[in-house]
């Protein structure tokens, strides 16, 4: 069984969380500039088995999509030509930057480390792979 990646795609960034090899528990690992992201996922996919990616899906309090859903669509098209073996899924990343936000002003971490827009993306990568990952035992 190989690791499960999640993806929180931005314009600039992108937060990059993963299970362990068991698929149980996310972590963050890492962010990445979005214009480096298919060289990071080849390098990481050469370096550990990855069997499936979770990919946010941004909506609104009334279940649009915002405007990075374009740019999402088309990063799945090309990451679906590169690694056509690993199944790309979507999960509703509504409120994951907000908890994110949440989670680290809890973890005492000092203001300036807090609004690091870096860390929210990771942490908002985690959020959703741990979500998926409960959804998926129910």
């Amino acid at each position: 069984m190989g690791q499960i990646l999640a993806i929180d795609y931005g314009k600039a960034r992108c937060g990059i969380a993963a299970t362990d090899d068991m698929q149980i528990i996310a972590s963050g690992l890492e962010t990445v500039q979005t214009s480096l992201i298919i060289d990071f996922l080849t390098t990481y996919f050469g370096e550990n088995r990855v069997d499936e990616v979770v990919i946010g899906l941004p909506t609104d309090l009334k279940g649009n999509v915002s405007e990075v859903e374009t740019d999402i669509l088309k990063f799945i098209e090309v990451f679906q030509k590169e690694f056509p073996m690993i199944k790309v899924h979507r999960f509703d990343e509504r409120f994951t930057s907000k908890m994110a936000s949440f989670f680290i002003s809890q973890s005492g971490k000092n203001k300036k480390k807090r609004q690091e827009k870096g860390l929210i993306d990771k942490v908002s990568a985690t959020i959703i792979l741990q979500n998926f990952l409960e959804q998926r035992t129910r």
